[in-house]
């Protein structure tokens, strides 16, 4: 059982933890471009480039880090959401990444396993919503949803990685990871409900 003094000692490592963090994410916004060190971070954040080791990590933690706060704020937005329609699962992961672009695409630039973004969350929330719609009849009996939200986690990568390279705008970001998640509902949906699953198709344009 925790001490009262190893609590708050506690609250103080996340604190400050946070505000490098935020200083980071501060430092990125002012010049999208440049070399964020640990000195400038520290500075930034008022605690010493040692503090942002030990809390941190050297420097590929602190994008792994900056990822998982993504991820956070993705939860929170889900929950607060009460998400379990898979197009809104789509849809705020898209929404999340576009609403701090600079951010975003520096992290996905600079973390070598940027790949990995995506794989706790929307990845379990779509595995949720994925096993509701095959429990509603939407998906057929047969069908791995577990494999199937992957494949969907896949095409978001893809479109996400193509958005931060400035290939795609944010409203082809949104179409395409929404055509992987449409495409793979469709070859899924049980035989009464093919026809709806297959609607977004037939509508879309090119993305």
């Amino acid at each position: 059982m925790r001490t009262v003094e190893e609590g708050l000692r506690e609250r103080h490592k996340a604190q400050r933890r946070r505000r490098i963090l935020d200083a980071t994410r501060e430092l990125l916004r002012e010049e999208p471009e440049s070399v964020i060190s640990t000195e400038r971070i520290a500075e930034r954040a008022e605690v010493a480039p040692a503090t942002v080791y030990n809390l941190i990590g050297p420097r590929d933690k602190i994008w792994e880090a900056l990822a998982a706060g993504f991820m956070d704020e993705l939860e929170r937005r889900l929950a607060a959401l009460g998400a379990g329609d898979p197009r809104e699962v789509v849809r705020s992961t898209v929404h999340l990444f576009v609403d701090d672009p600079v951010v975003s695409r520096r992290m996905v630039r600079e973390w070598e396993a940027s790949g990995l973004v995506l794989d706790r969350s929307p990845l379990v929330q779509l595995r949720r919503a994925m096993a509701d719609a095959r429990t509603q009849g939407l998906l057929r009996t047969d069908i791995d949803t577990d494999a199937l939200a992957a494949v969907v986690g896949t095409s978001c990568v893809g479109a996400l990685h193509q958005w931060v390279a400035a290939l795609i705008d944010d409203d082809r970001f949104l179409a395409r990871a929404l055509l992987g998640l449409d495409v793979a509902l469709a070859a899924a949906a049980a035989d009464p409900h093919r026809d709806q699953l297959l609607a977004p198709l037939r509508t879309r344009g090119t993305a």
